[in-house]
């Protein structure tokens, strides 16, 4: 499968004009033989926008942006994974990544579970246990938001729930770079996973965002990486890089899960 990662700085509160970037977008990376495009976190509205945006913003997860996306998605027949601030059935607000097949059809939609300071946890609630691993192209893949990548019991339980592909939207910003260049890479090695990172580059009020989005092979490699301007980022996966990952770590099979993980 071929993916495509959109690296670009923030637009708050332009859901409109957001929308338009990421038909743009959808449309460079299917022209490109992408099967997948994968967007930062909060990608609709912006992440640093305050309390108050993300009241107005939030949408369920069919609501009128995600049929725009939808339309997107069906007209380049092309699945894309987003980043946008969710009102769940509950009211409450969550910090979501949705991904969106080529026919148009919703394959999972995941909530943040790891809020990040102060800032996330003023605007969200936590996500619920939902840690979905769904079948896009072949492939199995499972999605954590920013910092929830930084937690290797997420990514792990991803990979024991069979995913060969996780998919990181971000917002990671300065001093943090470690992640961008350490984290991710031990993330998907540790798993055999490929793993793909979509962050911000430039800055949203005082926040300055770290770029480096990259995508990153089973064995720790890495296969593209952005600097700090805008960019798409390509890159094609192999189902073997993962088997023969497995057989040379087998992390996955060697684990004594009664050690370690508690019964559910």
């Amino acid at each position: 499968m071929r993916i495509a990662l959109y690296q670009g700085a923030p637009r708050p509160l332009d859901v409109p004009g957001n929308l338009e970037r990421l038909q743009q977008q959808a449309q460079l990376a299917a022209a490109g033989g992408a099967q997948l495009l994968v967007c930062p976190e909060m990608f609709l509205t912006g992440y640093n926008i305050g309390l108050g945006a993300v009241q107005r913003l939030a949408e369920p997860n069919d609501g009128p942006s995600a049929m725009s996306v939808v339309d997107i998605a069906q007209a380049h027949r092309i699945a894309i994974a987003y980043g946008y601030p969710e009102r769940g059935e509950d009211g409450a607000l969550y910090n979501s990544v949705q991904l969106i097949d080529s026919h148009g059809r919703s394959l999972c939609n995941y909530r943040k579970t790891h809020l990040f300071g102060e800032l996330d946890r003023s605007m969200f609630s936590p996500g619920p246990d939902h840690f979905p691993v769904v079948e896009l192209e072949g492939w199995r893949l499972g999605m954590l938001i920013c910092y929830d990548i930084e937690f290797p019991e997420n990514a792990r339980r991803l990979a024991l729930g069979g995913a060969e592909l996780i998919v990181v939207p971000t917002a990671n910003m300065q001093p943090y770079d470690f992640t961008c260049q350490v984290t991710v890479r031990s993330r998907a090695q540790e798993n055999q996973c490929f793993l793909v990172y979509a962050n911000y580059c430039g800055a949203e009020g005082e926040i300055h965002y770290c770029g480096q989005s990259s995508i990153i092979g089973p064995d720790g490699s890495v296969l593209a990486m952005a600097g700090q301007e805008e960019c798409q980022l390509v890159a094609d996966l192999d189902h073997e890089c993962v088997e023969q990952g497995r057989k040379a770590f087998p992390y996955l099979t060697d684990l004594r899960c009664e050690l370690h993980l508690r019964n559910t």
